[in-house]
C-alpha cells in the first residue's frame, strides 16, 4: 500500500514538471486502479487520451476498469477504440470477450475469445474463458476441450481444473471429475500466491457432492 501511495506521489511530482506526460498519468491511472480508487483511476485515463488520443494501451486500461466497475458496454466501447489503434491486441479481444459475455452476447464473446487465440495461441485464459461460453450453449464437450487446452499451455490454471471438473461431474465422469477438482483445490491452496479462499472452498463443495 505504501509502495504504491510513493508511486502515486512520484508520478504526480512528475506531471507537475511535465503535465503532457500521457504515460505518467496511464501509470498513476494503474496504480489507482490497483488501490482500488476506480474514479481517480478513470480521470488519469481520460487526461492521457487528451494528450494522446491514439493511446491504445489507455483505452484498454479504462476499459478494463470499466469492466470492474459493472460498465460492460463502456468497456465495449473502450476496447473497441483499442482495437481499432491496435487490431492484434489479444487482450483486447479476451476482455471484449468478457464484456459481451456478462451482456449475454455469447456467440459475439466466442467470436472474440477465437480472434485472441488467432493472435496468441498460447492464451491460456483465453481458452479457459471460450470454454465459459461454450458451456453456457450447452457445449459440454466444447467446453472441456477448451479447458483441456488450457491446461496444456498453463497446467498450473486451477480456475480450468475447477471449471473441467465441473463439466465432467455434469457428465457422470466422477472420477475425472474428483481428479480435476482435487488438483483445483490443492493449486488454489498455494501455488505461487495463486492462494484463493473462496474457490478453494468452493471446490471442496463440489468434492464433497460427488462423493455423496
Amino acid at each position: 500500500m505504501e509502495e504504491k501511495q510513493g508511486a502515486i506521489a512520484d508520478y504526480t511530482q512528475a506531471l507537475k514538471i511535465n503535465p503532457n506526460l500521457a504515460l505518467a498519468y496511464m501509470n498513476r491511472g494503474n496504480t489507482r486502479s490497483a488501490l482500488g480508487e476506480k474514479q481517480g483511476a478513470i480521470a488519469d485515463y481520460n487526461q492521457a487520451l487528451k494528450i494522446n488520443p491514439n493511446y491504445a494501451e489507455v483505452y484498454y486500461n479504462r476499459g478494463l476498469v470499466r469492466l470492474q466497475f459493472g460498465d460492460n458496454k463502456g468497456a465495449i466501447a473502450d476496447f473497441n477504440q483499442a482495437l481499432m489503434i491496435n487490431p492484434n491486441y489479444a487482450y483486447a479481444y479476451m476482455n471484449r470477450g468478457n464484456a459481451r459475455s456478462a451482456l449475454g452476447e455469447k456467440q459475439g464473446a466466442i467470436a472474440d475469445y477465437t480472434q485472441a487465440l488467432k493472435i496468441n495461441p498460447n492464451y491460456a485464459y483465453a481458452y479457459n474463458n471460450r470454454g465459459l461460453v461454450r458451456l453456457q450453449f450447452g457445449d459440454n464437450k466444447g467446453a472441456i476441450a477448451d479447458y483441456t487446452q488450457a491446461l496444456k499451455i498453463n497446467p498450473n490454471l486451477a480456475l480450468a481444473y475447477m471449471n473441467r471438473g465441473t463439466v465432467r461431474s455434469a457428465l457422470g465422469d466422477k472420477q475425472g471429475a474428483l481428479a480435476d477438482l482435487q488438483k483445483a483445490a490443492n493449486l488454489f491452496l498455494g501455488f505461487q500466491g495463486q492462494g484463493n479462499v473462496n474457490n478453494y472452498q468452493k471446490v471442496l463443495g463440489l468434492i464433497r457432492q460427488i462423493q455423496q
